[in-house]
């Protein structure tokens, strides 16, 4: 009996060793193993005892390709490149200095490259509403995107976010796998005129969160407005000079679970407290473009915006895998803003294929409206400068809706490389009925190293 209990004390042992010996094996994959979550491997194991420590190392990369197949400004058939890459550390602070329940990020940016809308799709004079490019854009720099810290309280229910990052990480936020800009990350960010700064810019900012329950939250956050962190130079800027107000953003998120599958339900609501411009009226209530003077200046400018996001169904019981709907809805100040409303809807099907079950297929479309006092206001313009004729260099395109569509297809390369090909058409590009509707090609690669 005595034997018996040996025996089975030593193959316990051995049964745990061997575990070890391939939990190790697995975690320590190789640079370029499609099992690996990193281009670069598990660097022998020491990136997984580095992250057990509480240090995670961030590396990716993001590459577009955009070429017009068709119509669009300029018909002539080019490509354009644009790129994205990554670097930065997410701290736990529990594990590295006993700080319960805090956290911390510091993230790089850096981007690169050239637009095909800008000059091909959309006419020079209005561009596009969207970019068919959606990584394009905030300057061939260096940026500090994130650089934050983050505690929870009362039992994880109060959650404290502060230091330099941008609206869209919390408020707004939605996936960012099509590449065209429509269907990409916060929109709000991309309609509310410059007042609402997108990855990879960052500001000054504070986010409190509430969980009211495990499906419910509620979260306000208030955000430094300094429109010269745009300026090329100023990616590393942490002063408060050129600062014009404050960006005050609330929302309330559900996440509940239908038919036990997932979804998030966002609908939130903006102020800016700094000064912002009539889109159309002077100082005296009248046309500006007649009159000459300058325009109204308004205290604020606000919005509302509305995000759905709900699995639908799974795939033979696998629900890692079936067909996830999405929509997004933004609505803006019609005195201040350029758009005064957006809309999209977007349909991804996750492992459409048995042999292929990390694929996804998805297809989108966006409606973006321009607001009908900066229509009449081009048409004064135009009026006031006695143009008429569209070919006219003088004349100011009249912008009134743009329709974006894209379907893609990701393939699940590997673990840490997707590549997405892509069809795009672009109706109305700029909202410019004289522009031609435009076929764009696309291709986007995303990688973490």
């Amino acid at each position: 009996m005595k034997k018996k209990h040996v025996n089975a004390r030593l193959i316990c042992q051995v049964s745990a060793a061997a575990a070890l010996v391939l939990a190790g094996n697995a975690m320590a994959a190789d640079a370029f193993s499609s099992d690996s979550k990193w281009m670069t491997g598990d660097w022998g194991g020491e990136r997984t005892k580095l992250i057990e420590q509480g240090i995670d190392i961030k590396a990716d990369y993001v590459g577009e390709v955009g070429g017009n197949l068709n119509g669009g400004y300029n018909d002539d058939k080019t490509a354009r490149y644009a790129d994205q890459f990554g670097l930065g550390v997410a701290l736990d602070l529990q594990k590295l200095w006993g700080w319960d329940n805090t956290q911390a990020k510091i993230q790089l940016t850096n981007r690169n490259g050239y637009n095909i809308s800008n000059d091909r799709v959309g006419d020079p004079r209005a561009g596009t509403l969207s970019s068919s490019q959606e990584v394009y854009g905030r300057g061939h720099m260096v940026r500090l995107t994130q650089l934050w810290i983050q505690h929870q309280f009362f039992d994880n229910k109060l959650d404290v976010k502060a230091g330099y990052f941008g609206e869209g990480e919390d408020f707004n936020t939605f996936p960012c796998d099509f590449q065209n800009l429509a269907f990409c990350g916060s929109q709000v960010g991309n309609w509310a005129t410059n007042i609402w700064y997108n990855w990879p810019v960052s500001q000054a900012a504070i986010r409190v969160k509430y969980n009211i329950n495990d499906e419910l939250y509620a979260q306000i956050g208030a955000y430094n407005q300094n429109p010269s962190q745009l300026e090329h130079g100023n990616g590393f800027k942490l002063s408060g000079s050129g600062t014009k107000g404050t960006v005050l953003p609330v929302e309330l998120v559900w996440s509940p679970k239908v038919n036990s599958l997932p979804g998030e339900y966002r609908v939130g609501y903006y102020k800016s407290t700094a000064d912002a411009s009539d889109v159309r009226e002077d100082v005296n209530g009248f046309d500006a473009a007649t009159t000459g003077d300058a325009y109204k200046t308004h205290s604020s400018k606000h919005g509302y915006w509305f995000v759905a996001q709900q699995q639908l169904t799974s795939h033979n019981g696998d629900a890692s895998r079936g067909l996830n709907i999405a929509a997004n809805a933004t609505f803006h100040d019609k005195d201040t803003n350029f758009i005064d409303n957006y809309q999209s809807v977007m349909f991804v099907y996750k492992g459409p294929f048995d042999a292929r079950p990390k694929d996804d297929v998805g297809i989108g479309a966006a409606r973006i409206h321009v607001n009908d006092d900066v229509k009449k206001n081009a048409e004064l313009l135009n009026a006031s400068n006695g143009v008429s004729d569209y070919d006219n260099p003088v004349f100011s395109p009249i912008r009134e809706t743009e329709y974006n569509y894209e379907i893609n297809y990701g393939f699940h390369v590997t673990n840490w490389l997707t590549v997405r090909p892509n069809l795009q058409y672009i109706t109305h590009p700029g909202g410019v009925d004289e522009v031609d509707n435009a076929l764009v090609a696309g291709l986007k690669i995303q990688s973490t190293f």
